[in-house]
This record gives C-alpha cells, sequence and structure tokens, in this order.
C-alpha cells in the first residue's frame, strides 16, 4: 500500500515541470562565457556530487552489490547520458530555445520506435499515428527558422541555402539529443528493475560525468577561469533541473499513473519557449508554434497508445 505524502503529488509534478523547463535559459546564460561541453560536464559532475552524501548514506551496500552486467548497463546508460547532454546543450547555441526543447522532448517517440526491437514492448496502431503527427510537426518546426508564410504562401530559401543554416545544425543536434536520451531510457527501464533510483542515477551521472569531462579534456577547453556568475549557473543547473526537476518526477511515479507523469513532461517545452520569450526575447512565430503544437500532440498520442 502506498503511503499518503506530504506534499500533494500533482503539485510537487507541476513544480519539477518548471524546474525542468529553467535548464534552457540557464544554459544559455552560461554559454556566454563557457563551452557547451564544459556546461554539460559540470552540470552531471556538481549533480552526483551532491547526491554522494545521500548514497553514501543510505545506498552504500548497494552500490556494493551491483553486478558486472548492472554495472555494464549503468556505464552504457550514462555514455548515452552524456551524449545526449552533449547533442542538447550545444544546440542552444545554434537554434532557439522553442526549437531546441520541443525536439529534444520528442524523445518518447523515439523510445516507442525502438522499444519493440530492444526490450520487445510492441508498437500499437495508436503510436503509430501519433509519431506520423510528430513528424509532420518536426518538419514544420525545422523550416520555421528559414521560411516566412507570406500572402497565403510558404517563401523558403534554396536547398543548399536552408541546410547551410546554423539552426538547421541546432535542430539536429537537438534531434540527436533526443535519440541519446531513448537509449538512455531505454537501458534504464531494464536497470531500474532490479536498481534502486538513488543508486541508478548517481552511478549514471557519475559515469555519464566521467564521459564529459574525458571530452572536455581531449578538446583541451579550460574548466576554470570565468566568471564567478558563470560557476553558480553550473551549480543551479545541477541543483533546479536535474535534481529538483528530473528526481521528482521518478518520485511522482509513487504517487501517480506513469500516463499522468508522461502527459506533464509536454508542459516543459511550453514553460521553455514562455521563459525564452521573457528573458531572452525569443518570440516564437505562428509557424513555429504550429509545429510545435504537432509535435507535443504527436508524444501524447504516442504515449497514450504506449500505455495500452
Amino acid at each position: 500500500m502506498t503511503t499518503r505524502p506530504t506534499i500533494p503529488p500533482l503539485l510537487a509534478l507541476w513544480t519539477a515541470v518548471l524546474a525542468a523547463s529553467t535548464a534552457a535559459i540557464m544554459i544559455r546564460y552560461a554559454q556566454q562565457y563557457a563551452p557547451s561541453l564544459v556546461i554539460a560536464a559540470l552540470r552531471l559532475a556538481l549533480a552526483a556530487l551532491l547526491l554522494l552524501p545521500f548514497v553514501l548514506g543510505k545506498r552504500r551496500q548497494e552500490l556494493t552489490r551491483l553486478t558486472r552486467n548492472q554495472l555494464l548497463l549503468a556505464l552504457l546508460s550514462g555514455f548515452f547520458l552524456a551524449l545526449h547532454f552533449a547533442a542538447w546543450i550545444s544546440s542552444l547555441q545554434y537554434t532557439s530555445v522553442a526549437n531546441s526543447v520541443v525536439l529534444v522532448t520528442t524523445t518518447p517517440l523515439w523510445v516507442a520506435l525502438l522499444s519493440p526491437f530492444t526490450i520487445r514492448e510492441p508498437l500499437s496502431r495508436l503510436a503509430r499515428a501519433g509519431m506520423l503527427l510528430a513528424l509532420l510537426g518536426g518538419g514544420i518546426v525545422a523550416l520555421s527558422d528559414s521560411c516566412t508564410w507570406s500572402a497565403n504562401q510558404l517563401i523558403c530559401p534554396a536547398w543548399h541555402m536552408f541546410f547551410s543554416r546554423q539552426a538547421f545544425w541546432g535542430d539536429l543536434l537537438a534531434l540527436a539529443g533526443a535519440w541519446m536520451a531513448a537509449g538512455y531510457l531505454l537501458i534504464g527501464r531494464r536497470l531500474r528493475a532490479s536498481v534502486s533510483l538513488l543508486a541508478y542515477i548517481f552511478v549514471v551521472y557519475s559515469l555519464a560525468a566521467l564521459v564529459l569531462v574525458a571530452l572536455v579534456l581531449v578538446a583541451r577547453l579550460p574548466f576554470t577561469g570565468f566568471p564567478p556568475v558563470t560557476y553558480l549557473w553550473f551549480f543551479l543547473l545541477a541543483l533546479v533541473p536535474q535534481l529538483l526537476g528530473h528526481s521528482t518526477f521518478n518520485w511522482a511515479l509513487r504517487y501517480l499513473s506513469a500516463g499522468v507523469v508522461s502527459v506533464s513532461l509536454l508542459g516543459e517545452p511550453i514553460a521553455s519557449t514562455m521563459l525564452a520569450a521573457l528573458l531572452l526575447n525569443e518570440t516564437p512565430t505562428a509557424l513555429k508554434l504550429l509545429g510545435a503544437g504537432l509535435i507535443l500532440a504527436g508524444i501524447a498520442i504516442t504515449s497514450r497508445g504506449e500505455r495500452r
């Protein structure tokens, strides 16, 4: 029997949505001084350090009992998570917050698509319909930075100019971030069946941080020499969107259905876009809003079909 929590789960859930939605804004501020790889590495490294005292106090024995297979899966999961953050955070250098967050939130679509081949979860007709709808929305979002709607017609540049634009590569990086997150989640579905949440996220965050630190060292990027406010953004990224946001989503699954939690995730790109309009003066166009709406609707339909 599930005990009644002190904090109402729905209130905690929407707090998590708002916390996760601040990530793109904080990253944009940090990118004024620090490279994207450094931001990704320190976000996960600080998150792991903040978890360390809780893990040592409650899950030390569990960590020592992890099998070789569990550690290998955790290493692979951490590798995918590291690439997810490296790609997504880099995307914010080239494209708008709205495009980046909406495209990286397509992760459930790729999880649903890959599930029949990786963890033998069949794809329903409803899920396939949702994926087609989201694919249409993704095409519109990709066009929205280069094309305009004028005099009842869509005006776009030549194809070779379209592919040379920075926004296109930013969108592609955000999409790559979604693919990497799908791999991370699919492995997590297997590993979480035998490992507690606290132990799992600590090990995966730590391994992902090591991968990113290695990439930073290979690229010969600095970890120091930034203005003090940059380190504040690093800390807040680890504390607010990473630990408060994502950890609360996992906590809510104890009291709310997976359906309610998965649909609530669609609030993140909406809130991020609103914050970007307010703080970064990035007002989305009507074409971009149309594409984003189709993507979010497609994700909701796919998630419902996958639950069935």
